[in-house]
């Protein structure tokens, strides 16, 4: 089985890029910013969703990022993904906002895959990633053609149109 990711070891981003252990910070529905509440920060496996060009020649200020879990702890917290059959859809691209990419160790081990959700979406400074990524050392690249492929479901789940009506079922 071909392997979806490749190791690389600078601070370069690209789209695709898994990133662990990003701290984030959480604005709640209260804020109030003449308030002196302090802001949470959470942690996070991301994944880079900002097009690579767009990071390439300094157009984003900032990057988008999805989290990225194993499945184990995706299921942990959502307990309806414990049912026969739910990581068969996700992986047929049938249960809209999340996604299923290889395991970063062995592609063949589909318990150790990771799902990516696309309903959360981080925006994180660019010299903080870059930073943190050269801390990081060895980390995971999405490789072509699976890098197309997470664009691409990305893409489909941001233009998706809802209509007040549909044209009724064929008998």
């Amino acid at each position: 089985m071909d392997s979806y990711w490749t190791k690389v070891n600078d601070a370069t981003l690209r789209q695709g890029d898994f990133l662990p252990a990003c701290h984030v910070p959480i604005l709640y529905p209260d804020f109030n910013p003449d308030s002196t509440r302090e802001v949470e920060v959470n942690e996070y496996d991301l994944i880079v969703v900002t097009q690579s060009c767009d990071l390439e020649n300094q157009k984003a200020r900032l990057v988008a990022l999805c989290p990225i879990y194993k499945i184990a702890e995706f299921q942990h917290a959502n307990k309806e993904f414990q049912k026969k059959g739910a990581w068969e859809r996700v992986r047929q691209g049938r249960i809209e906002g999340l996604h299923l990419l290889a395991s970063t160790t062995d592609p063949s081990d589909n318990q150790d895959a990771r799902v990516v959700v696309f309903r959360e979406i981080y925006s994180l400074p660019v010299e903080y990633l870059t930073n943190h990524a050269e801390a990081l050392g060895d980390r995971s690249r999405l490789q072509s053609p699976f890098l197309e492929h997470f664009s691409q479901a990305f893409a489909r789940f941001f233009m998706r149109v809802g209509l007040p009506s549909q044209i009724p079922k064929y008998a």
